[in-house]
């Protein structure tokens, strides 16, 4: 083919085919690197699972592990409430059983403190029953209302 007959649409495949060979060797080029990366991804996938099951494994046992204690400490708080509760009830029992005594006698005193200070005052004997009675009353019931106020 002599140099005169050489057109510009020659020009125009020889350029084509040069592009194209310089595209099929970089996608080639970029190919290659891609399964070299590909590669070393499969290979650090098989490590990491070489190395993390056994891992997990033992993660798994001590989960385990940790479980039952817990189910331990559950039983002991269960056994310390139900105490709590049985003490609970006994003291309340007891403050139930004290509580009535507790009341007359401090409205005992208390009527006897204010009806000798009304003898020692008035000196008149009737009078001075009269005041410790109504203080002895009026005490129990104070006391009566602390106590309830006060509450469980």
């Amino acid at each position: 083919m002599p140099l005169a007959s050489f057109t510009w649409s020659d020009l125009a495949d020889l350029a084509l085919a040069v592009f194209l060979f310089i595209v099929g060797f970089g996608l080639a080029y970029a190919l290659y690197r891609l399964g070299a990366t590909l590669g070393r991804v499969s290979s650090f996938i098989r490590g990491t699972e070489r190395e993390l099951l056994p891992v997990i494994t033992k993660v798994g046992g001590t989960v385990d592990r940790v479980n039952g204690q817990l189910d331990k400490v559950d039983h002991m708080t269960d056994a310390a409430v139900d105490a709590v509760d049985s003490i609970d009830e006994a003291v309340r029992t007891v403050a139930a059983a004290v509580k009535r005594p507790v009341q007359k006698l401090s409205g005992l005193t208390s009527g006897i403190r204010h009806g000798a200070s009304s003898l020692r005052v008035r000196r008149d004997w009737r009078e001075a029953v009269r005041i410790g009675r109504e203080e002895a009353e009026r005490r129990e019931r104070d006391l009566e209302d602390e106590l309830r106020r006060e509450g469980p």
